[in-house]
């Protein structure tokens, strides 16, 4: 009937991928395989929300609790028409070694919506936030499982989340989501926490190979929270940010970006299109641009076996997660391409999440300059055992990443033993 037997490989297939190939660098035994590869709690759930026009629409959400093992499950929650049940189990799987790989005492989670933010009103999206929240309850906790925010949510939807938490209890509960305005528990650092670790990892990685940052060409794939901090902490150490990308399209300069510009450009404008300055270039011209460092920034699966072989930089920090797939992976290490895999790279989120938590359960708050100070003692500590493992095992830096995040986990399974 013409139809291709040929199977779509999905983002929890990748993750399974990379599980595997890490597991048996470890030559991890069979047993402690199987306890800790798959999620250990699934919740889908079914949001009725009234809508402005009177209708009520119904949306899907899901939490996944990938992992508990070194404690409680720590992920954020997107807003996203893509949103599916394999994609938020691949998320939840890389949170819990990202998590291991920092070394914080937090397992993974993830949730989502499958909803279109854009199209919807602030009213609307705090009753779709309430009613998920509502919807999850159970599961999450300060103890348990803490949301932080993700593609599309920000820190008035951790606001909802925990006063629809703190109303259902009897008193506030800062401490149940991370990501939160600094009026209810955030933490001060936090909103620059993702782009400020990948500036961090990829310094690292500079250093390593010897290309100094300053004079550095930089090109941006996504330019959202992590993408423009990124780009930003880039640009102000005297990094040439020579071409940007958003969902409207990409812009180039070879002299280099006036990031400050273009960040206030895309906050008036909405998009990097039309910045002063600027040439526009389409997404595959962007991927094969010549420069020293790539940070893909947007979704999934952006550098696949299809333009892996296109890239032409030096080293590749990935700020999104998952934005390189096994195939391109094989492709930009066989071409001699440093990856900062993204459970090492963008993991300054949930590292000042876990700072955040932390100042909320101590009620006592942090300054801004101590959570700069210790995210970049983590970060930078992280990096050097993940290149140690590479050098060691002659393994990739997402293998080496994937080996220090599992063998944390395994070893925190196998101390806890098998209940009953």
């Amino acid at each position: 009937m013409g139809v291709s037997n040929q199977t779509v490989k999905t983002a929890y297939d990748s993750a399974m991928e990379n599980f595997n190939l890490a597991a048996d660098a470890l030559q991890l035994d069979e047993n402690i395989r199987n306890m800790i590869r798959s999620p250990e709690r699934i919740l889908e759930v079914s949001l009725p929300v009234r809508m402005d026009n009177g209708h009520i629409q119904s949306f899907a959400g899901y939490r996944v609790q990938h992992s508990t093992a070194r404690g409680p499950a720590k992920g954020g929650i997107r807003y996203h028409p893509g949103v599916t049940l394999d994609e938020v189990k691949a998320l939840a799987t890389w949170m819990t070694w990202k998590c291991a790989v920092v070394n914080i005492p937090f397992g993974g989670g993830k949730g989502g919506v499958t909803c279109n933010p854009k199209a919807m009103s602030q009213v609307e999206l705090e009753r779709l936030t309430r009613r998920y929240a509502s919807a999850i309850l159970p599961l999450i906790g300060p103890e348990k499982d803490i949301p932080a925010p993700d593609v599309y949510t920000n820190s008035q939807i951790m606001a909802w989340i925990m006063d629809t938490y703190s109303m259902t209890k009897g008193y506030p509960v800062s401490g149940v989501v991370t990501g939160k305005p600094i009026a209810l528990g955030g933490s001060l650092g936090r909103n620059e926490a993702t782009g400020r670790g990948v500036y961090y990892t990829v310094c690292s990685a500079a250093e390593h190979l010897h290309i100094p940052i300053a004079g550095a060409r930089v090109v941006v794939q996504g330019f959202g929270n992590a993408g423009s901090i990124a780009a930003h902490l880039m640009h102000d150490n005297k990094a040439r940010v020579i071409a940007a990308n958003d969902s409207r399209g990409c812009v180039h300069n070879s002299k280099g970006l006036d990031v400050t510009k273009l960040i206030a450009h895309k906050e008036k404008t909405g998009g990097v299109v039309g910045f002063p300055d600027s040439e526009p270039i389409s997404p595959a011209e962007l991927f094969a641009l010549e420069c020293d460092i790539l940070i893909p920034a947007a979704l999934e699966n952006a550098i696949d076996g299809s333009n892996a072989g296109k890239v032409k930089a030096k080293i590749v920090g990935e700020a999104a997660n998952g934005p390189v797939t096994p195939e391109g992976d094989a492709i930009l290490e066989k071409n001699g391409i440093f990856l900062i895999p993204d459970i090492l790279c963008n993991a300054g989120g949930v590292t000042v999440s876990y700072f955040e938590w932390v100042q909320d359960e101590q009620h006592l708050f942090w300054e801004a300059q101590d959570v700069y100070n210790r995210l970049e003692r983590v970060m930078k500590t992280s990096f050097a055992e993940v290149l140690k493992i590479r050098l060691d095992h002659k393994v990739s830096m997402r293998t080496a990443a994937n080996m220090l995040g599992i063998s944390r986990v395994a070893e925190a399974t196998t101390l806890r033993g098998l209940y009953p």
